[in-house]
């Protein structure tokens, strides 16, 4: 017999709250409430709409419940993850697929009936004792056709204050959406704690539900695992997107200005250590988004937005130099969450690469840290944990466009792809047309480990449009979204690639850290057929005089011949060799469109041709005008 949940939640729930839930009028979020509640079985609930108060009061119940303490600065605190509760837990991130479905060899799976038995069972009761929060929100900007409808459930008041920093509130747009039964949901229980951390880490889970549209994370804190809107929310997305027709991507939306001072705006993805994040928040440019866009076709072109509306950003080696805007909003009253960072007594936070004086003693993810502390293994632990994190909403960004709360989104002029490599790719470089871009440049991202992370150096990572770790669909599938999507618009010379870490045989980096506003101040002026390029096998590339032009312009300095022909030399062992490499991936996958291979085989006889001419390195100056 079915339950039925509102009068379930009548009885639990007192008036106030029970009221709140009452408005929306919708038996789906009666059931999905109740459902969890009855499992859960906490000894409050606590549902949060759009107002102030609400806002105020969980943002209130993290401190007081000691999940986040005051910092310093008016409105700043700190979060403290687990000691082994720093990340995203890759390993128990499983999707629940029934008996006999398959995605590919990058998904963890886990059997449907058997997975959903087992998170039932950790998730009953887990709630004893503590208050349940329930949170609605809305992925995209409010009353847009990008905006998808959400509900978190969590015992976390941590959890759910950074959701409020990142996400538009949602339970207004519920009211006016009675109808919806396609939103997204989440359920979050840091389990079992001790001295307000996850205990039972052991029996961390995140399993994600497509049929649903429902996620599940339970005995983690980690932002990563626990926030539910995000990459977690990405999956689920990208499995929608693939049903209609758009597209849910990892990547940034930003403007880059002219000298007019005019905006077109681009999207980009970039994997990790590639400089997604810098390069979204390039001085003299307004920022949209810094990692994850919903993109839609509309008549005149692609449209994006930002999913989210705040930033929960690596915090490793932001300082005032490098990083003058976002130094300055994490130094300024506001409300900020710093997370698994070092707190000395008089609440200042700090972390490898702030730049300035440390202090000799305090706090971080560790307990109590003085410089040489070792772990358990002898190991020494840093003042910071390397993915310390900070939270902070966008609008505090003296660099926030404009346009970030926009329902119809921003036209988009490009798409970059943002790889790490030595020695193969050049620093900017245009696609000959959208399915070429999309193949070589987007499904052949690669990015290259550096000793300081994984302690080998130079192995490549296969990561296509820089999503793979966040796939709910087949690869061969989500490719194809990619090249249908370039279908629906005229203008298909969209897509380029940038890497900002060639190097030279001495092992010197090709490129300046300032120098990738020249690569898009070039990307600009190419999307928008300004400028003539030089046809190479692999794509456009610059001519010297343009990008002589944009250094003294834009940077104030030289750029010497030498260093041009360096940089933009072809180098077809290389790009060889990629070609192969990423051959060898996709021949063991199933369902890769026929295309994919096509396109690979003709940039490689494209590159075998022009050796014949002029050998394994060819100087730029070989090359047309076109």
């Amino acid at each position: 017999m079915e339950i039925n949940y509102r009068d379930f939640l009548k009885e639990r729930l007192n008036e106030d709250n029970f009221n709140k839930l009452d408005r929306l009028d919708s038996r789906d979020v009666f059931n999905f409430v109740g459902k969890y509640v009855d499992i859960c079985n906490p000894e409050s609930v606590f549902v949060r709409t759009d107002s102030s108060g609400d806002i105020a009061y969980i943002k209130d119940k993290a401190v007081a419940l000691g999940e986040e303490k005051k910092l310093n600065t008016t409105g700043h605190t700190v979060h403290f993850d687990g000691y082994f509760d720093q990340a995203r837990d890759k390993k128990n991130t499983k999707y629940l697929l029934p008996e006999g479905e398959k995605i590919s060899y990058y998904v963890n799976t886990t059997d449907k009936q058997q997975g959903s038995r087992e998170i039932l069972d950790i998730l009953k009761n887990i709630m004893s004792g503590k208050e349940m929060y329930v949170c609605f929100f809305c992925l995209g900007p409010l009353d847009s056709d990008f905006s998808i409808l959400a509900v978190q459930i969590t015992d976390s008041a941590y959890v759910a204050h950074s959701e409020d920093i990142l996400y538009r509130s949602g339970y207004e747009a519920f009211k006016k959406n009675k109808s919806n039964t396609g939103f997204f949901k989440f359920v979050h229980s840091a389990g079992e704690l001790e001295n307000c951390i996850s205990k039972r880490v052991d029996k961390r889970r995140v399993y994600i539900d497509l049929e649903k549209n429902l996620v599940y994370s339970v005995n983690t804190q980690y932002a990563g695992n626990t926030v539910g809107l995000k990459k977690l929310a990405l999956r689920l997305a990208i499995k929608k997107a693939s049903r209609e027709g758009w597209l849910a991507e990892h990547m940034f939306v930003m403007s880059v200005s002219d000298q007019s001072g005019s905006k077109a705006y681009f999207c980009g993805a970039y994997p990790s250590m590639c400089g997604k994040t810098s390069t979204a928040m390039l001085p003299g440019e307004t920022v949209i988004g810094d990692d994850i866009a919903y993109l839609r076709c509309r008549k005149d072109g692609i449209y994006a937005v930002n999913v989210e509306r705040g930033i929960f950003g690596i915090i490793k080696d932001v300082n005032a130099k490098d990083d003058p805007i976002l130094f300055k909003a994490l130094n300024t009253e506001g409300e900020v969450i710093f997370s698994n960072v070092l707190v000395d007594k008089k609440g200042i936070p700090f972390w490898i690469g702030k730049g300035g004086k440390c202090c000799e003693e305090g706090v971080n993810f560790s307990g109590k840290w003085f410089p040489g502390k070792t772990d358990s293994q002898g190991e020494e632990i840093p003042l910071s944990h390397k993915n310390a994190r900070y939270t902070i909403r966008l609008r505090d960004l003296e660099n926030v466009d404009e346009d970030l709360e926009n329902p119809r989104g921003v036209k988009i002029k490009g798409l970059i792809y943002g790889g790490r490599d030595a020695d193969t790719s050049p620093p900017v470089e245009q696609a000959l047309n959208w399915q070429q871009g999309i193949i070589t440049k987007g499904a052949s991202l690669e990015s290259e480990t550096t000793a300081a992370t994984l302690g080998q150096e130079g192995v490549r990572v296969f990561n296509p449009m820089s999503n793979i770790d966040f796939l709910s669909i087949k690869l061969g599938t989500y490719i194809k979204m990619n090249l249908d999507f370039g279908k629906k618009i005229e203008d298909t010379d969209m897509i380029f690639s940038v890497n900002y870490f060639l190097r030279d045989k001495q092992g010197k980096f090709l490129n300046e850290i300032q120098d990738k506003i020249i690569w898009l101040k070039w990307i600009r002026l190419r999307a928008e057929k300004r400028i003539d390029a030089l046809l190479t096998p692999t794509g456009f590339i610059p001519l010297y005089e343009d990008l002589k032009i944009l250094f003294q312009g834009v940077l104030k300095k030289d750029y010497p011949k030498g260093d041009y022909t360096e940089q933009f030399t072809l180098r077809i062992p290389e790009n060889l060799a990629k070609i192969e490499r990423i051959k060898n991936i996709y021949r063991d996958l199933i369902d890769i469109p026929d295309c994919l291979f096509s396109e690979l085989d003709s940039q490689q006889q494209r590159l075998k041709e022009c050796r014949k001419v002029h050998g394994d390195y060819v100087n730029p100056d070989k090359f047309n005008t076109r």
